[in-house]
């Protein structure tokens, strides 16, 4: 199986999955391959959009359930989980529709939420509302990206391989680094 064929299999179900459990880098890489004619845009933001809303309703209910004791047994996560309550306290909706967009709270932020006690059906529409402009927000840099990318490469497809791959190794790149950075931090406790 080459490449492309790949991509069009399993392309969708790498999103989903991706975005269920972050998302920015591998959106925008689906939005690039959109471009490059490998996946379907409207399918990629939908796509994105299923991920990411439905990780962050189960971050949200696992924050509802397990919640304040959970974080207490975590005293890495107190600097973002501090920052997190406190702007929740300042700016609820806000921060409930645009946390996607804040580079190092995304991931424990529906997990605070929900230890938050917010009411589980302001949540779900803050929640909707949120992850439908981020896919569609992030998707589409990603499409523009691929036409950035052509405008100044010329033909495209005789480099896109080679974008691709450094996309997916930049990704893979933040992804080992952030994931390193929590190991280290557990191991010096």
């Amino acid at each position: 199986m080459d490449f492309q064929q790949l991509i069009i299999e399993y392309g969708y179900l790498a999103l989903f999955i991706g975005t269920f459990l972050e998302g920015e880098t591998i959106l925008v890489v689906a939005g690039f391959l959109a471009h490059s004619g490998y996946l379907e845009l409207p399918w990629v933001i939908l796509t994105a959009f299923s991920g990411t809303f439905a990780g962050d309703q189960t971050f949200f209910y696992l924050g509802r359930f397990k919640g304040i004791r959970f974080l207490e047994k975590r005293p890495l996560w107190h600097s973002k989980t501090d920052k997190v309550f406190d702007l929740l306290h300042r700016h609820q909706i806000k921060v409930v529709l645009g946390f996607r967009f804040l580079y190092g709270v995304r991931n424990v932020t529906p997990f605070v939420i929900g230890a938050s006690r917010m009411h589980p059906g302001k949540f779900f529409i803050l929640n909707f509302l949120g992850a439908m402009v981020w896919a569609i927000a992030v998707g589409y840099l990603g499409y523009q990206f691929g036409d950035i990318a052509e405008s100044v490469l010329g033909e495209i497809k005789q480099y896109e391989i080679h974008f691709l791959v450094g996309l997916v190794t930049i990704g893979l790149l933040l992804f080992w680094r952030s994931t390193h950075k929590a190991k280290i931090a557990r191991n010096s406790q």
